[in-house]
């Protein structure tokens, strides 16, 4: 086993060999090297300028396209990473802000005010220029309502977005805010005249300024393709001269493509083939934000927060997390992960308490519980789990299982359901507790329209202190989050069960400088191949 040098988010970091055959071998390990990080490799050869990088992904092309204004799928958001920038972009491993499009990271001007310089000759991949034009046209696509932009809740506290001149764009926001860095990442930059002249075009293939271009993204053959955008002069260029991604979405098949050759890294590697990577085959265990969460129904008996909290006091966390998720989770102890930066224990901590759990029950006066759960294959061992858990409470109980994309459809449509249980990670948008709480207690889609808790008390409350926390930095910024943890802790209208450790694969020979992230997703900026 080999252990990387420790960086400040703490992320586990596991060789595998041929001695450590079976998954359990793989948890032992985990756990004994608790704390330390990892993520990155290096291939036994220099970059070849004409390599290619081949990925197995586990997450299925969508319906809704790759527009950088409205997906948050993990595939299309995934590619994007590789073919768009905003003005600012979020290193992958570190999370901190760089100047991507601009030349800088955003000049202070005032308390109120932040100004950007395009990088000099930035063109898209297309070949035509980037403008102050394109940077304002995507700002206001986004903010329109019309749109129903999703990172538009990222930016409330954006006044405007105006060209100075023909090479800065002036950023006024409506009070002090200090994540304009951060945030300004969530927005990229499009072509206004691409996007305008055919938007379904330009959302089956968007047009970007990143170091590669997508040339191929067939449903038909479950692929995508990027070749090297040779219009990019930004600091991160492609290394390699292109790129294919498999979509594989069954555990097994993936498996075997990275153990064959057939792919160099694989994402969510299952808990079960771990013994199966063997040299040169890497695995880096990341434990990260990354959770699987129990949202509540506030429409009908459980806006009672009894209800609320004895259901999480009725989960058994120790046998869902070691049993079911073969050791790859944490149960939660805080919204944040343990080694999130913002991270304090909540006020609240829940245990499995059935006791407690049928006492709150009864207060509450619940006498059945309709539960629905995706049946996402990661923590398919956690969900028989956890249902055995709700039977147990002695009331009338039923468990079903839907798609993803069946469960949240089956909510808006507004038929009857007390609890959901799903995975989530906003993470892949930025790691900042403000962000990480605002996608789900402060979006419609989810506070409203979801989980219709929007207006509680506690809903305004909470927003009181979001907007509190932003407006200061450093220990005192921190204490508002954790406030504001706390809050969600005793409230919960939604509440992870556990924080999860994924698992990546990738080939150590054959790619250079890969590194592994601990969200949805593969990155392949800053790496290259040694072979063609």
């Amino acid at each position: 086993m080999a252990i990387s040098t420790p960086r400040a988010s703490r992320r586990d970091f596991i060789r595998l060999t041929s001695t450590m055959g079976m998954a359990a071998g793989f948890a032992a390990a985990l756990a004994a090297c608790g704390g330390s990080s990892g993520g990155s490799g290096s291939g036994s050869g220099s970059v070849n300028p004409d390599g290619i990088i081949t990925a197995g992904i586990s997450y299925e092309l969508g319906t809704s396209g790759y527009d950088p204004m409205t997906t948050t799928a993990g595939l299309t958001v995934a590619a994007n990473w590789h073919t768009m920038e905003g003005l600012t972009e979020l290193d992958a491993v570190s999370r901190e802000a760089y100047a991507a499009l601009g030349k800088d990271l955003p000049a202070k001007i005032d308390d109120t005010t932040y100004e950007v310089t395009l990088r000099e000759g930035a063109k898209f991949s297309d070949g035509s220029d980037v403008t102050v034009d394109d940077v304002v046209f995507s700002f206001e696509r986004v903010l329109d309502p019309a749109n129903n932009s999703l990172y538009s809740q990222f930016l409330t506290f954006l006044d405007s977005v105006k060209a100075k001149d023909d090479a800065t764009v002036t950023i006024k926001t409506k009070h002090p805010y200090s994540l304009v860095a951060e945030r300004l990442s969530t927005v990229k930059i499009v072509p206004r005249a691409a996007v305008e002249a055919d938007p379904k075009a330009f959302d089956m293939n968007p047009i970007g300024s990143g170091p590669y271009k997508m040339t191929d993204n067939s449903a038909a053959s479950q692929t995508v393709v990027f070749e090297r955008n040779d219009s990019y002069n930004g600091s991160h260029p492609a290394l390699a001269k292109k790129m294919t991604w498999q979509v594989l979405a069954d555990d097994t098949t993936r498996t075997n493509a990275i153990t064959s050759g057939t792919v160099q890294a694989i994402d969510t590697v299952p808990a079960t083939n771990l013994g199966a990577m063997t040299e040169p085959i890497t695995v880096s265990a990341d434990k990260g934000f990354s959770l699987v969460f129990v949202m509540f129904n506030h429409q009908g008996a459980f806006a009672d927060v009894k209800a609320r909290q004895a259901i999480m006091y009725a989960l058994d966390y120790e046998k869902i997390c070691s049993t079911g998720m073969g050791t790859l989770a944490t149960a939660a102890t805080c919204f944040v992960q343990e080694d999130h930066p913002a991270y304090k224990q909540a006020s609240t901590v829940y245990t499995y308490d059935a006791a407690k759990a049928k006492s709150l029950l009864a207060e509450a006066g619940i006498t059945s519980i309709e539960a629905i759960a995706t049946d996402h294959g990661f923590f398919s061992g956690a969900r028989p789990i956890i249902k055995e858990n709700l039977e147990a409470l002695g009331v009338s109980a039923t468990f079903t299982e839907k798609k993803s994309k069946e469960l949240y459809d089956y909510i808006k449509a507004g038929d009857k359901w007390d609890i959901a249980i799903a995975p989530g990670d906003p993470s892949v948008f930025g790691n900042d507790a403000d962000l990480l709480m605002r996608w789900w207690y402060s979006a419609d889609l989810w506070a409203n329209d979801r989980m219709h808790w929007k207006g509680a008390e506690a809903y305004t409350k909470l927003q009181t202190i979001l907007d509190a926390a932003v407006q200061v930095e450093g220990e005192a910024q921190v204490a508002k989050w954790q406030e504001a943890f706390d809050l969600i802790s005793e409230n919960v209208p939604l509440y992870p069960i556990f924080h999860r450790t994924t698992p990546t694969a990738y080939n150590s020979q054959t790619l250079v400088s890969f590194r592994s992230v601990n969200y949805p997703g593969l990155s392949f900026v800053d790496v290259g191949s040694t072979q063609a």
